[in-house]
């Protein structure tokens, strides 16, 4: 490991060191070397540079000056040393602490790292982190953020309370609870454009460092993916086997199913042993995974109770889970007849939690489009909003109640306002 110090006004003995290695005997420096470059303001000269007096400008390093250079670096590589190791382990480091907080409180300058080496070091100790030796989780792929989770969708996602509640409180429960006793399997309802998709990239997001791109989450689209019944028996294998090595890799895994309802019956045989009971207690110790399916079916019938309820003049606020999840598990139960294979998961009791997306209205676009704004860092108007939203089509043909595609064209929409 090589740490950089910058020097502010170059000098030709400031690159004496550079060579130090390369004239002297062979010595080892553990664990770092230091090599000093032009840059920042030079720190105080070492006692031994007054001690052995001056080089002169080409001359050669006596051993005397050489053994002097030995001892302070040596030092000093030392100290890096420890603070490096009290940034992994911080058992056993009271002490240093301790002498760290003392040497800070002395009037007396004192050794001290140079700014660049710490940012080294702090860089180094993340690297080893990273490697899921000293994360509270125990792996640094995994960082369960639910307090963001909850604060980004109550600020990004419009007009679904419902799922906001759900997704939290289940994805929350399931993570405190010590001994979760199967996966935890969320199924999304609604029409495109609702946010489906969006509070799924949302539980990646917070629940690990890379998000969607995580090696922990696994995202399957299902005409993507598995577009011909005529090689179900190779996906099923495949899907078996990339399902399990996620789960080998990863003690906590997020798997999202996108178009669940175009999934193929046989598919689900490789799928559904995976959400099932665990086997045994430790399996369930060690293993944590999250199913989420997202699906179109049963919009209509969220649509049909959203706007009966703005019929009869209620808030949809108003709505309760128990009257979508009850009409929900009615149609859905009957699609497992028709032979949508992801019913099926409902008909088994596979499923924890239905999760259902409300129709968006007008206001609902117009604050799509102000994010679509912001997260392009756009000048708006209330106009332009109003614009925005206009442009998009509303259902049904007499309410205009409801957007068609929901939010899912906005972001391309507001390419129409660009100066």
């Amino acid at each position: 490991m090589v740490l950089i110090v910058r020097k502010e006004l170059p000098s030709p003995g400031d690159y004496r060191l550079l060579n130090l290695r390369a004239r002297a005997p062979k010595c080892q420096f553990e664990p770092f070397s230091l090599i000093f470059l032009p840059g920042t303001r030079p720190a105080p000269r070492a006692p031994w540079a007054e001690e052995q007096g001056a080089v002169p400008e080409g001359g050669p390093w006596g051993r005397v000056r050489y053994d002097a250079v030995k001892k302070h670096l040596g030092a000093l590589s030392k100290r890096y040393w420890q603070y490096l190791a009290c940034k992994v382990w911080p058992e056993g480091c009271e002490e240093e602490e301790k002498q760290q907080g003392e040497r800070e409180a002395s009037p007396i300058p004192g050794w001290g790292f140079p700014l660049v080496g710490q940012e080294y070091l702090e860089i180094l100790s993340a690297w080893y982190c990273s490697f899921g030796k000293c994360c509270e989780t125990g792996d640094c792929r995994i960082i369960n953020n639910i307090t963001g989770l909850e604060a980004d969708l109550n600020g990004h996602l419009h007009g679904q309370h419902l799922a906001k509640a759900v997704v939290v409180r289940a994805v929350q429960g399931f993570l405190q609870s010590p001994r979760p006793p199967k996966a935890l399997v969320l199924s999304f309802h609604g029409w495109s454009g609702t946010g489906k998709n969006f509070v799924a990239r949302m539980v990646a997001t917070h629940l690990y460092r890379d998000g969607l791109r995580s090696d922990c989450v696994r995202l399957f689209v299902s005409l993507l993916h598995f577009p011909h019944h005529n090689y179900v028996d190779s996906y099923k294998a495949q899907l078996q086997k990339q399902i399990s090595e996620t789960l080998q890799r990863c003690r906590q895994a997020l798997l999202i199913f996108d178009e669940a309802e175009k999934l193929h019956s046989n598919l689900l045989d490789a799928i559904k042993p995976f959400m099932a009971q665990h086997s045994s207690e430790g399996q369930a110790d060690q293993q944590r995974s999250i199913f989420l399916f997202l699906s179109n079916l049963g919009g209509n019938t969220i649509n049909e109770v959203a706007l009966d309820f703005w019929r009869a003049g209620r808030a949809r606020e108003e709505i309760p889970l128990e009257l979508l999840e009850q009409r929900l598990r009615l149609e859905l139960q009957e699609a497992a007849e028709n032979g949508y294979a992801h019913s099926q998961l409902l008909r088994e009791n596979l499923i924890d939690f239905v999760v259902p997306f409300l129709p968006l209205e007008y206001q609902h676009v117009k604050l799509c489009a102000r994010d679509a704004f912001l997260a392009r860092g756009l000048p708006y108007t209330e106009a332009t909003l109003d614009q925005v939203a206009q442009m998009m089509v509303f259902v049904p043909k007499e309410e205009k109640l409801f957007s068609a595609q929901g939010c899912k064209s906005v972001p391309q929409r507001i390419n129409y306002f660009l100066p």
